[in-house]
This record gives C-alpha cells, sequence and structure tokens, in this order.
C-alpha cells in the first residue's frame, strides 16, 4: 500500500464549555493543533431543507497515527477546519496494519 499524500493542513478542534456568565455554560470549539492531511471526497447527495437545495457530502481523510489518549488523536465529536470549511469527525480507524495512519470518516458541516 502506498503512503497517502498529506497535502492539506487542517486545524483539529474539540468542543469546550464556556461559563456564559449567567450561571450556565455556552459550547464553542477550540483549536487542538495543525495537522496534515490527505482528503478524498467519497459520497455526496442533495437533499431539501425547508425549501433549499443543502449538499451532504462525505468524506475521508488520512492522518498520521497519534498514541492512544494523545490529544492530537482524532476522536469522533471533533472536527477538521480548513478556512471556513468544517469537517465533522463521525469515525476513526486505523488504515494500515502498522498503525501508522488513521483514517477519520467525516460529513462537511455547511456553515450559515
Amino acid at each position: 500500500m502506498r503512503p497517502p499524500r498529506l497535502n492539506r493542513l487542517l486545524v483539529l478542534e474539540a468542543q469546550e464549555s464556556v461559563a456564559d456568565g449567567g450561571g450556565g455554560f455556552a459550547g464553542g470549539w477550540a483549536a487542538v493543533g495543525e495537522i496534515w492531511a490527505g482528503i478524498d471526497a467519497r459520497t455526496g447527495r442533495a437533499r431539501d431543507e425547508a425549501g433549499h437545495p443543502v449538499s451532504d457530502v462525505t468524506l475521508r481523510i488520512v492522518v498520521r497515527a497519534a498514541p492512544q489518549g494523545s490529544s492530537m488523536r482524532p476522536v469522533p465529536g471533533q472536527r477538521f477546519r480548513d478556512g471556513a470549511r468544517i469537517f465533522a469527525i463521525r469515525a476513526v480507524a486505523e488504515r494500515d496494519a502498522d498503525g501508522r495512519y488513521l483514517t477519520c470518516f467525516t460529513q462537511e458541516e455547511l456553515v450559515a
């Protein structure tokens, strides 16, 4: 198996809770770090949401593996950011038997 082409610098983000000043918490996203990745579009479809066409695109994003428990190892519930583009991580699996790369199955989220 050929090594993947990691040619995109993405920002890995994790959800965080921030005090809202009124006794509650508001959700937000914090950058964990930058990671080189290869992006491969998998499937796409158009759907109608409230009378507007919406594009659903799933992508496979490959990154170098990091040890279990490392903050730089992507996990479901985190996301990647590429400028204004956001890719929500749905699942993560080892790409090769040696565990050198991870495949992140993602869905691109539209930002309004």
